[in-house]
């Protein structure tokens, strides 16, 4: 395909991504209460424009891929752009399964299966809902409760970690064991589901015939099988404070507030680079998120603004002082004592 249809597959997809910006960004607060901002939600809540958004993302890697075969570097190029694409589609189907993407529950299903779950071979929504909703919001980084902190165990992260272990687990996606288990848990969702692997070969065969075998190789395979699964579990690693939490009762912000973490705080810059690739849709305020479940991304910034701060806001994810790894690593490596819940006091409720 020639390099300005490419371009041109490229920007009208992000032009079509905007719909769904522009429509939730009218009239919205700059800082307000949850119970303000879903009402504000639940007026603008529609069908169509989160259809516009995961079709522009499809849009866009067809661009990619048919970028793809104009050489290695647009290759390489394209395997990571797809891959963050890949990401902002999980994170898009994520506020599917709270149900606050679209309007109606069917058509919050039917978007994170067709745009997301199918072509990505995820679990059916249902399971995921479930997972996620029942079992990890009210659980989060309690042993042998959170499945998310199961799957950081079976990653590697467990008390008494050596350095090289705590550096192959903050990798796993990327190392042997890590690729296995992937291709384990696609098959698994292929074999109980001939829809899922229908949409998949289909997504094979569009990728090499848009851009021949350096678009389903560097455009598909490499994204879906090390590129993704690593950006997500970096997203996973820097929503909590897994292993060393402040238990806390109280209403849910205050809770919230000390189990999760704000990553960048104060530096804007990487911020708004890590919400365009790796932290896409909400995942950066991933504590107003948890505090409030049933608010869509458009309106996390505009919440968290209105709490006050988590108990922990690294500056880093795996560089600098206060990072979040540094602090997973120390959290493993030292003993624990059981610490008391504490209470809520009155002045201090967000």
């Amino acid at each position: 395909m020639p390099l300005p249809l490419c371009l041109a597959l490229l920007l009208s997809g992000l032009a079509l991504r905007q719909a769904d910006r522009l429509h939730f960004a009218h009239s919205r607060p700059h800082t307000a209460p949850a119970a303000a901002l879903i009402g504000h939600q639940r007026r603008r809540a529609n069908n169509l424009t989160p259809t516009l958004l995961l079709a522009g993302q499809w849009i866009q890697i067809a661009g990619w891929w048919a970028l793809a075969a104009h050489g290695p570097l647009t290759a390489a190029l394209a395997a990571v752009a797809v891959a963050v694409h890949f990401r902002h589609q999980q994170e898009i189907s994520h506020f599917a399964v709270h149900g606050v993407l679209a309007r109606t529950a069917r058509a919050n299903l039917l978007l994170a299966e067709i745009f997301a779950h199918h072509p990505l071979a995820l679990p059916p929504v249902p399971d995921r809902r479930r997972r996620h909703v029942r079992d990890h919001h009210p659980n989060a980084t309690v042993p042998h409760a959170d499945p998310n902190l199961a799957e950081l165990h079976a990653a590697g992260l467990r008390p008494g970690i050596t350095r090289t272990a705590f550096a192959l687990a903050v990798l796993h996606p990327l190392t042997p064991r890590g690729i296995q288990a992937t291709l384990t848990t696609i098959t698994a969702v292929l074999r109980r589901s001939p829809a899922r692997t229908a949409t998949v070969l289909a997504l094979a065969g569009a990728a090499y015939l848009l851009g021949g075998p350096h678009a389903l190789i560097a455009g598909l395979l490499v994204p879906r099988l090390l590129l993704y699964p690593q950006l997500a579990h970096f997203s996973l690693l820097a929503e909590h404070t897994w292993f060393d939490p402040d238990p806390r009762t109280g209403p849910p912000a205050w809770v919230e507030a000390g189990r999760c973490l704000r990553l960048y705080p104060r530096n804007r810059l990487i911020a708004t680079l890590a919400a365009t690739t790796w932290l896409p849709y909400g995942d950066l305020h991933h504590y107003a998120h948890s505090a409030h479940p049933g608010l869509r991304w458009n309106y996390l910034p505009a919440l968290e603004r209105h709490l006050t701060p988590p108990h922990f806001t690294p500056t880093g994810l795996l560089l600098g002082r206060p990072s979040v790894t540094r602090r997973h690593y120390r959290a493993l490596t030292r003993r624990h004592t059981p610490r008391t819940p504490r209470v809520l006091q009155q002045h201090h409720q967000p």
